[in-house]
């Protein structure tokens, strides 16, 4: 897609520190790294979401992932990584991609990286449950 940073970094014709280029995607390292190593998965394919990725897409795409996590984990002596991604909000590039950090213990890096809250009570929590629930059997996206 014209304009997009990384169909540029797939194409080649936007510089990047590459991990690997395979069919399932490509993987480089992140400009503004949470902790140095810090890597992007990207589909070779233009996608916003991890919606729009295709059911036929997910079991390669997300093997790339799992093998970049190994091996951060093994290349940087890591004590292991967070693997994260967004979906629109927070979306500094409007492109599906997945974020794979080495992690070491204390790091400085406080679970995720939003402030954490709690249910009012049990039935609150059952309620979200609920819902997402329901939105899983009968929305778009159905498994």
């Amino acid at each position: 897609m014209s304009g997009c940073v990384f169909c540029g970094i797939v194409a080649g014709t936007v510089p990047a520190f590459r991990v690997t280029d395979e069919a399932d995607g490509v993987a480089f390292l992140d400009t503004r790294p949470v902790f140095r190593g810090h890597v992007l998965v990207a589909p070779r394919t233009h996608l916003v979401t991890l919606a729009d990725l295709p059911p036929e897409s997910i079991a390669g795409y997300f093997g790339l992932v799992r093998r970049l996590a190994v091996a951060v984990e093994a290349g940087l002596d890591a004590g292991g990584t967070f693997v994260a991604m967004n979906n629109k909000v927070s979306q500094s590039v409007p492109h599906l991609h997945t974020h794979v950090v080495p992690r070491t213990k204390g790091d400085g890096l406080r679970g995720f990286f939003w402030p954490r809250t709690r249910y009012a009570d049990d039935a609150e929590a059952q309620s979200y449950a609920d819902r997402v629930a329901a939105a899983l059997s009968s929305g778009p996206g159905r498994v």
